[in-house]
């Protein structure tokens, strides 16, 4: 009896003494762990006790460590989904520890790489600011820390993001949260749904990150000029422009540049190599693309694509090497392949549906020379202008204008034109004629000035009643001087006539009449070269409207004597006679309106009589 009293109060002891001996087992364990735990982080709090942030964190880390260190034993069994998160076949007590204590970097840079040039080529939001990821887990949805994952924001983090301006507008949200983001000087990972409200579930919220970057877009000058209309806060964000040329002057040291970025590109690309002339041709179309002989384009795609195909053709006729043949080859098939809309403009011409005369002489009618554009591929197109004049008040009406289909700068050009003929032939009394200028057989929008001399050419003609040489084509605008100025596609122009000569069979008596400013612009092909070399075909280079004029009649200009009258067998005198006999046959006529010659004279009739 005395012994089970005694087992009944040690049984009734036991619990206590359990709890009380496990106490010291922990307490024992919990000192191992702070002595393991304290040695093992002093050297890590001694490398960063100069980054606070750092140093808390350790400090934290190392007293959650002493609290938990029973996570770190490996006779404990890890939990499914533990091990499930790990996907490795680490030991329970290191996937523990790594879901608990691991670091996620989102962002790790070289400390000897310097500063990090970051090129995003597709901005969307995710890839700018970064992303919070989930993890799918018996049906739900589940995240942590270590599914932070970072943007390109976050990567060029004190260095440069380069992005292309045009794409980062495409992308929903992009451009306003870069510009929080540069605003804020801070990258805050919020993810999209949750930022427009359009999900409620919480989930992680990290801390703003500091940021420090330069931005760099790249865009053409169209989306440039759009942002800086159109968003007051553009030029508050990016205040530096850089505009890249792109075309470059022709010298002998370009032209060693240029070969040297083709000979890279083909050892890049696995070409073959190009001799000397095919270099040489290469660098003549990269300085017709840019439609000036003394310079060259800098935009190498469309060259770095003429060499593969060039290098295509010597490969498939069995050369080792490109030659220059290969390269005209390349270029003409290339044109061959956009030539259907120039093909057809061109067989309406020689089947004369569209009618353009190249031999003969015809009175106020000739041929002027317009550029239309197709897929990127720019080729000149031959126009018939006519003009016809009567009695009138000095009117000269544009019938491309009165139908709308005339651009401004169009409509300048005839103004200039009708500023020429008032001041030249018309100082002393108002002009009495009346003019209608026409693009015959032309049925869309005509913009531009470049046919104002072409036009003031035709009316000129139809004044002096001077037949003009339909074998010739004319293209410039002029001023109010009479002087020939400059326009664009100049080459494309030529070219154009001359395939419909060509077609018809060249005669020698054809050719072009240009400014004299254009012609540093000609980057013409080998077959009007020839052509003009063997005297075949002939391109005039005027400075004014007389020199034109003697080229198109074939008789003199004509130059004012000090009186301000032209000589009779000129062009210019018979414009003068013909304007002054205009003048008295409209007094006599208003003089007849008047009841022959009444000093009160007739005021209903006198506006009748101005009436065109």
């Amino acid at each position: 009896e005395e012994i089970g009293k005694l087992f009944q109060e040690s049984m009734q002891e036991m619990p206590e003494r359990v709890r009380a001996t496990r106490e010291q087992v922990r307490e024992l364990d919990r000192e191992v762990a702070t002595f393991v735990i304290e040695r093992l982080s002093a050297n890590l709090l001694k490398s960063w006790h100069a980054v606070a942030p750092v140093a808390e964190w350790l400090d934290a880390l190392k007293a959650d460590l002493c609290k938990h260190y029973a996570i770190l034993r490996e006779t404990e069994e890890a939990p499914l989904a533990a091990l499930e998160m790990s996907g490795e076949s680490d030991p329970p007590s290191v996937v523990r520890a790594r879901q608990r204590y691991g670091v996620n970097p989102v962002v790790c840079h070289s400390p000897h790489a310097g500063a990090p040039v970051v090129f995003e080529d597709r901005p969307s939001y995710a890839r700018l600011v970064g992303k919070i990821e989930h993890r799918a887990h018996f049906g739900t949805l589940t995240t942590d820390f270590h599914l932070i994952r970072a943007g390109a924001l976050h990567a060029a983090n004190g260095g440069y993001l380069i992005m292309p301006a045009e794409r980062l507008l495409a992308e929903p949200f992009a451009w306003d949260t870069l510009k929080r983001c540069l605003h804020a000087h801070a990258i805050d990972i919020v993810p999209i749904e949750q930022m427009y409200g359009a999900m409620s579930t919480a989930s992680l919220n990290p801390k703003p990150i500091p940021l420090d970057v330069k931005v760099i877009l790249l865009g053409s000058p169209r989306t440039y000029a759009l942002l800086s209309s159109l968003d007051p806060e553009f030029e508050d964000y990016f205040k530096v422009l850089a505009e890249f040329d792109d075309r470059t002057e022709r010298s002998a040291e370009i032209a060693m540049k240029f070969a040297r970025l083709v000979a890279s590109a083909v050892t890049r690309e696995d070409l073959l190599p190009l001799d000397r002339g095919a270099v040489a041709r290469v660098i003549e179309e990269a300085s017709r693309d840019a439609g000036d002989a003394e310079r060259t384009s800098t935009e190498l795609r469309r060259s770095i694509d003429l060499v593969r195909e060039a290098s295509f053709r010597a490969h498939k006729r069995g050369a080792e090497i490109v030659g220059a043949a290969d390269v005209t080859t390349a270029i003409e098939q290339r044109e061959r392949r956009h030539d259907r809309v120039r093909e057809r403009v061109m067989e309406a011409i020689e089947r004369e549906t569209v009618m353009i005369a190249t031999e003969g002489t015809r009175v106020g009618q000739i041929n002027g020379l317009a550029v239309l554009g197709h897929g990127g591929r720019m080729f000149g197109r031959p126009s018939r202008i006519t003009a016809r004049v009567s009695a009138g008040n000095g009117r000269i009406i544009d019938i491309e204008r009165e139908a709308e289909l005339g651009g401004a700068l169009h409509t300048k050009g005839m103004m200039i034109l009708s500023g020429y003929i008032n001041a030249r032939f018309s100082s002393t009394a108002p002009a009495a004629f009346a003019a209608t200028l026409a693009f015959e057989q032309s049925y869309g929008g005509i913009d531009g000035d470049s046919a104002s001399s072409t036009e003031l050419y035709a009316l000129l003609s139809a004044l002096a009643e001077v037949p003009i040489r339909q074998s010739l084509a004319v293209t410039g605008s002029v001023n109010q001087f009479g002087e020939v100025q400059a326009i664009g596609g100049v080459t494309q122009k030529i070219e154009g006539f001359f395939d419909l000569c060509a077609a018809r069979g060249l005669n020698g008596e054809q050719g072009v009449l240009i400014p004299k400013a254009n012609i540093c612009h000609l980057m013409l092909r080998e077959a009007v070269v020839e052509a003009a070399r063997a005297g075949r075909f002939h391109i005039y280079a005027v400075e004014h409207v007389d020199q034109g004029l003697e080229l198109l009649t074939g008789m003199p200009a004509g130059t004012a004597d000090e009186s301000g009258s032209f000589p009779d067998d000129t062009v210019n005198g018979r414009v003068a006679r013909k304007l002054t006999d205009m003048a008295e046959a409209r007094a006599r006529y208003m003089a007849a309106l008047r009841g022959g010659g009444d000093d009160d004279g007739d005021e209903t009739g006198d506006a009748e009589g101005r009436r065109p």
